[in-house]
């Protein structure tokens, strides 16, 4: 999970690129992917799967593409996007020219063809970032100075939260192309920033305030309002932050919609959202097929231009992940890309002594090395797992 300007989100456990169950850190500018195993490590993690680096300065903003694997997305205080594939370490596109000044958030639209941020320079933009352009843009969709939040709904309109001039907290709802709002709503006169988290299963976004103690839920329909309001969680204590649940991990037996994960000073709370139903049978009309984590495009077919819907899954018996979830990083032969090499110039007395190597014999031996390292760190692995269970009494 990662603090930022969202607040608290989890964008290692969801979209394409989380097949593998990957956590990301931030140290300095660079951002670290780690790969966290099914069972219980009895050591510290010390090395990261891979390390990007191209970030000048703080990064607080990060989330992977929803239908392409491995493709990440991070953006930081040097007004910069950057889209990686994190199977290779590469940066895949960088969006320089884009945002004058700070960025609030970014979002997906749901087949990852589009982006929508917020920027400090109060313009909501809808970006194509394979192509580099602003396809539509808006001004202050909310008039007040305070930071604006967007996010794409299942149907490509789009969410906002911001204040009016007078520091009201409103919502918004919008055509892509932002002529005229299809909805525009106060709420109240709090200074904390909304925060919306949407589930497009059930078009309804759950609007968490910093330092707010509720939790306000609202419907997305295509009747006016539009926006309709259904309910509040109420608590005594604020929240610091704000976590959302992958819907592939909430409990189905219980008819849980939603889970959110409250930070508080010192603890993380869990707190589920329910529908209550007599029944103990499946709620079909409740769980809808979801998004799951297998991709619908490979990082190179999502850049080259083609656009992919999400593998849907059921949640009929629960979710059960694949057995191998792990990520391998491959990264490309440098030497594959430098020039073919001249003709070889005779010995001469300046040349040492020590044996030539062809450029076959030394890949050969770089690929024996790679294979005896691997080797060993399934080894490694495999009797870390086995001590994990002695120490758990489970054998």
């Amino acid at each position: 999970a990662h603090p930022g300007p969202q607040g608290l989100s989890s964008p290692a456990l969801e979209g394409a690129g989380a097949n593998a169950l990957q956590n990301l850190s931030r140290e300095g500018t660079g951002r670290r992917v780690w790969q966290i195993p099914d069972y219980v490590p009895v050591r510290n993690m010390t090395e990261p799967v891979v390390t990007l680096e191209g970030h000048s300065k703080r990064v607080g903003i990060l989330t992977w593409h929803p239908t392409a694997r491995n493709v990440l997305l991070s953006a930081g205080g040097d007004n910069l996007v950057i889209l990686w594939n994190v199977g290779t370490g590469e940066m895949l596109l960088r969006l320089d020219e884009v945002h004058t000044d700070l960025i609030y958030n970014a979002c997906w639209n749901r087949n990852g063809s589009l982006l929508v941020t917020t920027c400090k320079d109060k313009h909501v933009r809808v970006i194509d970032p394979r192509k580099q352009q602003v396809v539509a843009e808006r001004f202050a969709p909310h008039e007040g100075m305070r930071p604006l939040r967007a996010i794409f709904t299942r149907e490509g309109y789009i969410f906002t939260t911001g204040f009016t001039r007078m520091s009201q907290r409103e919502l918004g709802l919008w055509d892509p192309s932002f002529e005229e709002p299809i909805a525009l709503q106060e709420m109240d006169t709090s200074n904390g920033v909304l925060l919306p988290f949407y589930d497009p299963d059930s078009s309804i976004v759950y609007l968490c305030g910093k330092g707010d103690s509720s939790i306000r839920y609202f419907e997305i329909t295509d009747e006016p309002p539009y926006v309709h309001y259904l309910s509040t969680y109420s608590s005594k204590e604020p929240q610091r932050g704000m976590g959302f649940m992958p819907k592939r991990g909430l409990d189905v037996s219980k008819c849980e919609i939603a889970r959110f994960f409250k930070l508080h000073e010192r603890k993380c709370e869990p707190i589920a959202m329910t529908v209550p139903r007599k029944s103990d049978l499946f709620q079909d009309d409740l769980y809808p097929d979801t998004p799951g984590p297998e991709p619908a495009l490979e990082a190179d077919e999502w850049l080259s231009g083609k656009d992919a819907e999400p593998v849907l899954i059921s949640l009929r018996d629960g979710y059960v992940p694949a057995k191998n979830r792990e990520l391998k990083v491959v990264r490309k032969n440098v030497l594959d890309s430098r020039p073919p090499l001249g003709p070889r110039r005779s010995q001469s007395s300046g040349d040492t002594g020590f044996p030539r190597l062809t450029l076959d014999e030394l890949l050969e031996e770089i690929r024996a090395l790679q294979q005896a390292v691997q080797a060993q760190e399934k080894r490694i692995s495999e009797l870390e797992h086995k001590l994990g269970q002695f120490t758990n009494g489970t054998d």
